[in-house]
């Protein structure tokens, strides 16, 4: 059985730390919040599917501030996209030099880890799972989604495998030789649900009313990945070529799929709007498509709506409240 370090222990990080220490691995979480941590002390980490509730005891859990283990292996990086500086500030220096990151992250950030670890040091993965922190050391699983781990360099390897098979403990997880194409491939979907945080309404019901602000600005990110050379990957219900292209229909046809398959997802709404309304703590949107701007720039791709999403997420953050009009709003942008 491989032994994992866990770095973000939070909806993404707690829930396949759960079943990897389930299925016997030696599991070390390490996180920022002091109260979470001691609740997966005391009780192990909790998920809830429906009305079961499961608990697994961990190997050890701690803050980073805490003595910990001075060598780790393989580390599951699972923190917000803005906190993967302060995380990698803990790995780096114990990271042993056989070890690697695998960043199991929303957005582009592992070029961020391969300049901190190398990037020999550094795998990607692709994570769209539907989880929620409910309550210190308890999540709420919302359900089985992709995941997908791969070298940078598209290559096969042992340990992309060994990761990959372990995986199964949660679920379908699968190896990938493109896994920027499944990054960018979020990045549009992501935009789309984070215009849906802009107002109090699920998922589905804002994407199916919006679909013409939804589809441009998945288009707008889509044009950057064309500019990129980046081979879009479709996943899930979610297939981001229609976006990309220029057929009404066929959009209508993608969005159709997608809101169907939204409705049937316990969680209704989107991990930034969470960040927003209840945890009330900066989101992650300027991280993830900071990058996305600067390569718009740089190229000479105009992305408004992109742009004022960024924005108005920032008035968000600042107190301003929250309304469906904000999501109409964007399409303003675009003229």
């Amino acid at each position: 059985m491989s032994d994992y370090t866990i770095v973000g222990a939070g909806a993404i990080g707690g829930t396949l730390g759960h079943h990897l220490a389930r299925a016997g691995h030696a599991v070390t979480v390490v996180d920022a919040d002091a109260e979470h941590v001691r609740a997966v002390r005391a009780h192990g980490l909790v998920v809830r599917r429906g009305d079961a509730r499961t608990a697994v005891p961990v190997t050890a859990a701690l803050t980073p501030d805490e003595p910990g283990p001075q060598r780790v292996g393989c580390v599951l990086l699972a923190v917000k996209a803005q906190a993967t500086g302060r995380a990698l500030d803990w790995i780096a220096p114990r990271l042993a030099p056989d070890g690697f990151v695998v960043s199991l992250q929303n957005g582009l950030n592992e070029q961020a880890v391969a300049d901190r670890v190398g990037a020999e040091r550094t795998v990607g993965a692709f994570v769209n799972l539907f989880a929620d922190v409910v309550g210190p050391g308890e999540i709420r699983d919302g359900g089985l989604g992709a995941l997908v781990v791969g070298e940078l360099s598209g290559r096969e390897s042992a340990r992309v495998r060994e990761v990959v098979a372990d995986l199964q403990a949660w679920g379908p997880a699968r190896a990938t030789a493109n896994v920027s194409g499944y990054l960018w491939s979020k990045l549009g979907f992501g935009a789309m649900l984070v215009a849906t945080a802009l107002a109090d309404a699920p998922m589905a019901e804002l994407i199916d009313r919006h679909r013409g602000v939804m589809h441009a600005l998945a288009a707008e990110v889509y044009a950057v990945a064309a500019a990129e050379r980046i081979v879009l990957e479709p996943f899930d219900a979610f297939d981001p070529l229609p976006y990309a292209g220029d057929g009404a229909a066929a959009k209508d046809a993608a969005t159709d799929a997608l809101v169907a398959w939204l409705r049937t997802q316990a969680k209704d709404r989107s991990g930034i709007w969470r960040d927003i309304a209840v945890r009330h703590r900066p989101t992650e949107v300027p991280t993830h498509y900071g990058p996305v701007l600067e390569r718009a720039a740089r190229l000479g791709i105009a992305v408004p709506g992109l742009e004022r999403l960024v924005g108005q997420i920032g008035e968000l953050e600042a107190g301003a409240a929250m309304s469906e009009q904000r999501i109409a709003d964007l399409a303003g942008a675009r003229r």
